[in-house]
């Protein structure tokens, strides 16, 4: 089994939940699947382990907190519930383009890490302080919860993994935040004075952080197919699980799911729709995408 990449620490066997990345909409749709499998009676929340990166450390985040699902699906429906968001006009397959022109001519994947580190310490953004204070308001507790969660993110300047934990020294909201913080989108985040990038640059899911696992899951509002360029492609990381002996089943949106999240994941209005549809989706039980 191998190390983690900051402590050294082994992999825990036994259940892994792994959470991907996909903006608010992302957010909103894999708590609406999480709640509906809970309904189907396949509630996997309570696995030993749980990744995530973006918009699942939010949701990893929020698991954690000990909040019910169905309280934590109101936070994503009711209007007087719902955290602020600061709304973003983007769409994701042009976005994904101006990624891949960033990535143009590496020579390996951590000079794309680095060029994409670059890229966003360049941009233009609102201020950081704003921006957390958006990732304070989505989390119902700003402790770390006792059990094991690791939260991924990018050191902008190195293209070096940075993988969060409660013994890691970062408070939850800074590292929920370094693992959201979209390149050219949100502010790299400060954390003991290195800038840090969504998790997401380096694999949208981060599910190869579950090897050693018995069994994964992995709740990806991106799916097998993200327009986003990376170096660790969710469909050959699951390959290397199952050849390590893991099971692995992948949940992405359906059809109905990918309609409601839309063409620009990062807007707000979203979120009602994509939970809803979630949740009809979850009722369905683990499906394993194809």
């Amino acid at each position: 089994m191998r190390p983690y990449p900051e402590d050294g620490s082994v992999m825990v066997e036994g259940q892994a939940l792994v959470l991907g990345g996909g903006g608010v909409a992302g957010i909103a749709w894999t708590t609406g699947l999480l709640a509906g499998l809970a309904e189907a009676g396949q509630d996997v929340t309570g696995a030993d382990l749980i990744v995530g990166t973006s918009a699942g450390a939010t949701v990893a985040a929020q698991v954690g907190s000990g909040l019910p699902l169905d309280d934590l699906f109101a936070r994503q429906t009711k209007p007087a519930l719902q955290p602020r968001e600061i709304p973003v006009d983007v769409d994701l397959d042009k976005f994904a383009a101006e990624w891949g022109e960033v990535m143009a001519g590496v020579t390996s994947a951590q000079d794309a890490l680095r060029r994409v580190g670059a890229y966003a310490l360049a941009a233009d953004t609102v201020p950081e302080a704003m921006r957390r204070g958006v990732i304070e308001s989505r989390l119902p507790s700003h402790d770390w919860p006792s059990r094991r969660i690791l939260l991924v993110a990018v050191d902008a300047g190195t293209g070096e993994t940075r993988v969060f934990d409660r013994e890691s020294g970062a408070s939850l909201v800074d590292a929920v935040a370094a693992s959201c913080a979209v390149p050219g989108i949100w502010p790299p985040v400060t954390i003991a004075g290195r800038r840090y990038i969504d998790g997401g640059v380096r694999s949208t899911d981060n599910a190869d952080l579950a090897e050693g696992s018995e069994r994964i899951v992995v709740i990806s509002p991106l799916g097998y197919n993200s327009p986003l360029p990376s170096p660790m492609p969710l469909r050959k990381v699951v390959d290397q699980l199952r050849a390590g002996g893991s099971e692995v089943t992948v949940v992405a949106p359906d059809e109905a799911s990918a309609a409601a999240i839309g063409a620009n994941p990062l807007d707000p209005a979203t979120r009602v729709p994509a939970a809803e549809a979630g949740r009809a989706q979850g009722r369905g039980g683990l499906v394993d995408a194809a």
